[in-house]
């Protein structure tokens, strides 16, 4: 059972890998979108970040779900600008991922309120501030 929590997530780093590595690299990102894209990342990691240290009481339940749901539709700001740079494939792509954000993030919040092991979690934040420091280096002062 605990295997199948896990195909969530395999499928957003997945889908993620081919965003960043494929597409943007392929067009290149905007100002914004080099700013954007870690800010989005940021949103995630705190959210995982809040779930590793916080202890499960109501406030933090509630508390995580407001994180959860501003990273939802945080993550949907640069879609005034994908609509004029991306291909076809690009929105598909965006449009799965955000599809699995919520999903990742409710899941996250599941396991955490269940107190299920959080080595999955503990997983999910080092890859994800790895990529947020990646996002930084690579598209910030790279590009600057």
């Amino acid at each position: 059972m605990m295997n199948l929590l896990y195909i969530p997530f395999v499928l957003q780093g997945s889908a993620m890998f081919v965003d960043e590595f494929y597409f943007h690299r392929k067009r290149g990102l905007l100002r914004w979108e080099r700013i954007g894209h870690p800010l989005d990342t940021i949103t995630v990691f705190m959210c995982y970040l809040f779930l590793l240290f916080a202890s499960i009481t109501q406030s933090n339940v509630i508390i995580y779900g407001c994180l959860a749901i501003f990273s939802c539709l945080f993550v949907t700001k640069d879609e005034f600008i994908h609509a004029k740079e991306c291909s076809p494939s690009e929105h598909w792509l965006h449009a799965f991922l955000f599809m699995l954000h919520p999903i990742i993030l409710g899941l996250a919040g599941w396991m955490w309120i269940n107190q299920l092991p959080n080595s999955l979690l503990i997983g999910q934040t080092l890859i994800t501030g790895m990529f947020l420091i990646y996002q930084i280096i690579y598209w910030s002062i790279r590009h600057e």
